[in-house]
């Protein structure tokens, strides 16, 4: 087992499983710019370990996440028209969305309480949500007198529909964990001592049974689909995966270790190259 200490994370790796843990327990793991940067270099660190099979996303303590650490006050949200002198201003949590989208590994979000602002916007883009029966959700920006971020006005309507997805963001109210689950935004939920062995397990049952290079690029398809316009886009990509994957040691494999009755044992590495299913596509922005 391996463990990167950063400031506001926790990143811990065993048996193929990443486990990326927001750790400021004592502000309810409240976002900062600080954060914002440990969690891309940490994605960018799974990312290059091949080891890795899966990623899963908690909090620390009684949150996950409570949002934007409100520490400056009224002018918290200042900073974002300067950030970094750039001619377009990029919101934090976007940053944060887009590079977990750009994933090559599939991401799990184990929602162990509160998840209020970019403490839930920035699971939309994980693969699947699980929650505590403790969780509570709120996309309280107009509350605040903000508007969605992190990309969350592309996410949560394809997530969950336009007409749930507006009724929350519309109100900002807080809601719970079973609501969360009936509106499609959490794929289970579970007693607050089971979530993390939940978890674990969906993380165990990819990281044991499937072929790396095929995750990462089944993820890039069924993400970069959401927003085509007619199925020939999706069989364009599909027919570029297959021609790819159809002769590779992975399918050999796959294919042999079903008629032998074992587990398989997978060669291929994402880190040797994924090919290019959508050239001419919009480059990763974080």
């Amino acid at each position: 087992m391996t463990v990167d200490r950063y400031t506001t994370i926790e990143l811990q790796i065993a048996e193929r499983i990443a486990t990326i843990t927001l750790h400021r327990p004592e502000r309810l793991n409240a976002f900062t710019d600080t954060m914002r940067k440990e969690l891309i270099d940490a994605f960018d660190a799974t990312d290059r370990d091949d080891e890795v099979r899966a990623v899963i996303v908690t909090g620390s303590g009684r949150a996950f996440c409570a949002g934007a650490d409100l520490g400056d006050g009224a002018a918290t949200f200042d900073r974002i028209a300067h950030r970094s002198g750039a001619a377009v201003p990029r919101d934090g949590g976007g940053t944060v969305a887009l590079r977990i989208f750009d994933s090559v590994k599939p991401v799990i979000a184990a929602i162990n309480g509160p998840a209020v602002g970019v403490g839930v916007t920035l699971t939309l883009p994980m693969d699947v949500r699980l929650a505590s029966d403790q969780a509570r959700f709120g996309f309280v920006f107009t509350r605040r007198g903000l508007v969605p971020e992190a990309a969350s006005s592309w996410f949560l309507p394809r997530l969950v529909g336009i007409g749930q997805a507006m009724e929350w963001m519309a109100t900002g109210r807080v809601f719970d964990a079973a609501e969360a689950r009936r509106g499609g935004l959490v794929r289970s939920v579970h007693p607050a001592g089971d979530l993390a062995a939940a978890a674990h397990d969906l993380a165990v049952e990819i990281a044991e049974h499937t072929a790396p290079v095929s995750v990462a690029l089944t993820r890039r398809l069924l993400w970069t689909m959401l927003g085509a316009t007619h199925p020939m886009d999706a069989h364009r990509a599909d027919s570029l995966a297959m021609s790819f994957r159809g002769p590779s040691e992975d399918a050999h494999e796959g294919i042999a270790s079903f008629l032998d009755k074992r587990p398989p044992r997978f060669p291929g590495r994402v880190s040797d190259g994924l090919p290019d299913l959508f050239p001419g596509s919009t480059p990763p922005l974080y």
